[in-house]
């Protein structure tokens, strides 16, 4: 049936109904088809009800009617219905032509094409009941077995999340096929279980593209973006064929990791190949370019897109608030209303991050109120965020807690946390204390909560309180998450972790830079901020400590590695400290460097002894 379904047209007035038929010219062709007599052959008749469905789905129910009309419809008919409501918007609909299979006046039974769609309609509905009832109705019809359904279950079980089901049905399966392969390698990958995904992967005896762009995908989306670009290598290596889908994950890889030379070196392979330009590929594009700091590229590739679709334009709005250009954000979105593109709610996450990252409170107000009356958007738990953040960055603390109090939901830590970070800028030690113990009531392993807190202490002096923060850290079994930075360089991706990490293969010359950097940040009058570090060391080991960040020791293989006048990019896991922000300014104008870091907040741009945060993070 499934090659049935793409030549189903045989009859020559039948073949004329295409995606582009009007509602009035498939009524002139029903016409001439009853004329004609034509329909009076319950084949033909069929074959007329999935066309329509098929090849014009919008005309549906114009399907729906002349399958009413039909005296004994066939089950050919009935599968084309299910098959074109499964891809719908009311996918529930297939099941009303289930039934009428069930209870056909001529006796129909359904088949495996029956069951491959009901599952498949099963998997979009994502509904934990459907699903599974859909498959003890094909037990109990005896096509467990059949191939097409058994991916298609494996398919279904992964988009429910539910790996072992899929793990299951495929352990059921005496000689897999490729489709079957694939599906499991997929739902693997899906549901996070990469590493499994991989070994099934490694174990299939040929590979099509889609498994290739599964594992690719599964490892883009579960952080694992160096085993992604790997992948995506041998991938070219074996002359598989790559397409838009498989190159949107690894331009998510090269965002991740801030990989801008194998970023541009996807976009040039784009190019080259031919690959087609879709609006989805573009956003990835852009978002790449974007967030790995070259905001010039990323809006080059924008006003390059024929086609924009409102996710393009909040990326776009979203690289510039996170590079520091508040102005231009809010500049492109007055130019989004003049195109008459309708924001959505992710827009407004970006605009309202734009106004933040240059303090523009009250027009942040006014775009924050305009969502629900001009767009009739209810501001979600971000928004409001945004808003706290607005606040606390322009010093205004008293009305941060006044909006938070009076948020319409129950606040949450994004919030109290905008609140905490805008508590230590400004040294309030009270409302940092209560927005830290906010924090930690919504979410008792938070760890950003107590280091914060802890620093606040610190920078006051408050040793006591530094010590009860720890010591409740302990108790809880919180850890403070190790600081990873990530450099790239001549294409090839370096991770340096903070403490006394030896194991790059560079090392000693990175130590000999950092005794350099130390010795001419002395020079320059540099004094370190050692007050968030232990309290119970020696000074000399505090300022010790403070070198051995994980940054630190990127930005000194940068320096040795990169050419004069080429940026050294990094990559944060975590939001930089004082110190380091201080020495990093400090670098750019000792060593004359452009800097390019992109912590968990946004990006800094260092340059002659400045930054782009101007002080703010």
């Amino acid at each position: 049936m499934m090659s049935s379904l793409r030549c189903i047209a045989k009859h020559p007035t039948i073949a004329l109904v295409d995606a582009s038929t009007t509602l009035k010219d498939l009524k002139q062709i029903h016409t001439q088809l009853l004329t004609n007599g034509v329909l009076n052959d319950p084949h033909l008749s069929g074959n007329f009800v999935a066309t329509i469905a098929v090849r014009n789905p919008n005309n549906l129910e114009y399907s729906n009617r002349v399958l009413d009309q039909c005296d004994n419809p066939t089950l050919f008919a009935f599968n084309s219905m299910i098959r074109a409501y499964s891809k719908s918007s009311a996918p529930t609909k297939s099941f009303h032509f289930y039934s009428r299979i069930l209870h056909s006046r001529n006796n129909l039974l359904p088949d495996n094409y029956t069951f491959n769609f009901l599952v498949r309609t099963s998997a979009q509905l994502s509904s934990f009941e459907t699903g599974p009832s859909v498959h003890g109705a094909l037990v109990k019809h005896g096509f467990e077995n059949d191939p097409h359904v058994q991916s298609a279950l494996i398919f279904m079980y992964a988009e429910l999340g539910c790996l072992e089901q899929c793990r299951r049905v495929f352990s059921g399966i005496a000689e897999p096929d490729l489709v079957c392969h694939t599906a499991i390698v997929s739902a693997c990958a899906k549901c996070g279980d990469v590493d499994y995904a991989r070994l099934l992967f490694d174990e299939m005896p040929e590979r099509d593209p889609i498994a290739w762009n599964a594992m690719i995908a599964g490892y883009a989306q579960c952080g694992k973006s160096r085993e992604a670009l790997g992948l995506f290598h041998l991938m070219q290596m074996e002359g598989v064929r790559v397409n838009e889908v498989c190159m949107v994950s690894v331009l998510s890889a090269c965002c991740h990791l801030g990989a801008l030379d194998q970023g541009r070196w996807a976009h040039a392979y784009i190019e080259r190949n031919k690959v087609r330009m879709t609006v989805t590929l573009g956003t990835a594009l852009l978002d790449m370019y974007a967030k790995c700091g070259n905001m010039s590229k990323a809006m080059e590739v924008f006003w390059g897109m024929e086609e924009k679709n409102v996710y393009t334009w909040s990326v776009a709005l979203g690289g510039l608030a996170m590079n520091g250009f508040g102005e231009k954000c809010l500049e492109l979105f007055s130019v989004m209303e003049k195109e008459g593109v309708r924001p959505n709610e992710v827009t407004f996450v970006s605009v309202l991050r734009g106004c933040t990252v240059v303090g523009l409170v009250e027009e942040g107000r006014r775009h924050f109120d305009s969502m629900k009356e001009f767009y009739g958007i209810e501001p979600q738990l971000e928004h409001y965020g945004c808003i706290v953040d607005l606040y606390g960055r322009a010093g205004r603390l008293d009305e941060a807690l006044n909006f938070i109090n009076n948020m319409p939901m129950k606040p949450h830590a994004g919030a109290w946390g905008a609140l905490l970070h805008a508590s230590r800028m400004y040294r309030n030690m009270e409302l940092g204390e209560l927005a830290s113990r906010k924090i930690v009531e919504l979410e008792d392993r938070n760890h950003g909560a107590y280091v914060l807190l802890s620093n606040i202490y610190a920078d006051s002096k408050l040793y006591d309180g530094v010590s009860n923060v720890r010591q409740n850290m302990k108790a809880k079994g919180v850890r403070k998450l190790p600081g990873c930075s990530v450099i790239e360089v001549d294409g090839e991706v370096h991770e340096f972790f903070a403490g006394d990490d030896k194991s790059h293969p560079r090392y000693n010359e990175i130590e000999m830079m950092l005794g350099e950097i130390s010795r001419r940040l002395k020079l320059a009058g540099y004094v370190a901020n050692t007050n968030p570090v232990l309290f119970d060391i020696e000074e000399e080991e505090k300022e010790d400590a403070l070198f051995k960040h994980s940054e630190k020791f990127a930005l000194a293989f940068g320096l040795i590695s990169l050419r004069e006048g080429v940026p050294i990019r990094i990559v944060k896991n975590l939001r930089v400290c004082w110190d380091c922000h201080d020495v990093t300014k400090m670098i750019s104008k000792i060593f004359n460097r452009e800097i390019i870091v992109r912590d968990r907040n946004r990006f800094h741009h260092f340059q002659n002894g400045e930054c782009s945060c101007k002080g703010y993070w």
